[in-house]
């Protein structure tokens, strides 16, 4: 299991420094920015995060399509790809509805928008010249003039049983959303192996952790803001030996990458990464 840290929009965008470099030094597999109306830019936020460090793969947690011309977001992605080989993993999802709402850009069918969005997106990505007149997406004969190879690995994001199946089945991976229980993460597993009936497909779940002596009371006043209640189970609260169980858990239902999402109050970011990479990892 692949273990990273979730830069959440919660945190000023001026600390996403510090953190990318600790990351790295605490020996963490991947790093991943949100793009979270109206807080953040993930493509700034992947841009900045892959030039602070050297090594640490960075992860776009994610583009929402109908926010971002899939031109647009080819290009991004593109030049990303081949500044920083290897490294970024693009992601895209639905976005929030009600977000999506607010900046004008709420479409009547999500599905049918992002499969439209991948399909045009990953030729893009792939040097194709893309000619489509879909339902939202349109291209006359567009082709990158600097097309990247290998093309980053496109993550899309769902977790209603439409969207994953079709992030299963379009995707090189599942994105799946924050505070979720066990049982619900198992779910979206099963799910997606009934869509790749039974191929092994990348999974990565964000998860609110918090160690120390208030661990629990953090992740208690944490989960709230995510749609939950405290005591539902979604979120991890402990020493290195039960955060690691936690994750080995998630592993055992399908999850491949566990991206580690700090409370919103958490004291010290540099010592949690210390902690994942020096206690955690080594338990996995």
């Amino acid at each position: 299991m692949r273990l990273g840290l979730t830069y959440v929009p919660t945190f000023p965008p001026e600390r996403l420094r510090e953190v990318a470099i600790g990351a790295e030094a605490a020996g963490l597999d991947e790093l991943w920015v949100w793009e979270d109306c109206f807080e953040q830019s993930g493509i700034a936020s992947a841009a900045a995060a892959l030039a602070w460090t050297s090594t640490i793969p960075v992860g776009i947690g994610l583009l929402p399509a109908p926010l971002r011309n899939v031109a647009l977001t080819a290009m991004e992605l593109a030049t990303l790809g081949r500044l920083f080989p290897g490294r970024l993993v693009a992601g895209v999802g639905h976005g929030v509805q009600s977000w999506m709402g607010q900046a004008g850009a709420r479409v009547a069918s999500p599905l049918t928008l992002l499969e439209e969005y991948a399909t045009a997106l990953r030729r893009l990505l792939g040097g194709d010249r893309v000619t489509v007149q879909g339902r939202y997406v349109t291209l006359d004969d567009v082709a990158l003039g600097w097309a990247p190879s290998p093309p980053p690995p496109l993550m899309l994001g769902g977790v209603g049983p439409r969207s994953l199946t079709q992030a299963a089945r379009l995707g090189d991976g599942n994105l799946l959303g924050t505070a979720m229980t066990e049982e619900e993460v198992r779910a979206a597993c099963d799910a997606v192996r009934a869509a790749r009936d039974g191929d092994p497909h990348p999974v990565v779940v964000s998860v609110i952790v918090a160690t120390g002596p208030d661990a629990q009371e953090r992740v208690d006043r944490e989960v709230p803001h995510w749609g939950r209640a405290p005591g539902e189970g979604a979120a991890v609260a402990g020493d290195a030996a039960t955060v690691a169980a936690a994750f080995r858990r998630l592993g055992d239902a399908g999850v491949t990458s566990v991206a580690v999402h700090p409370t919103r109050d958490e004291p010290d970011l540099a010592g949690l990464l210390r902690f994942l990479g020096r206690e955690v990892r080594p338990l996995l």
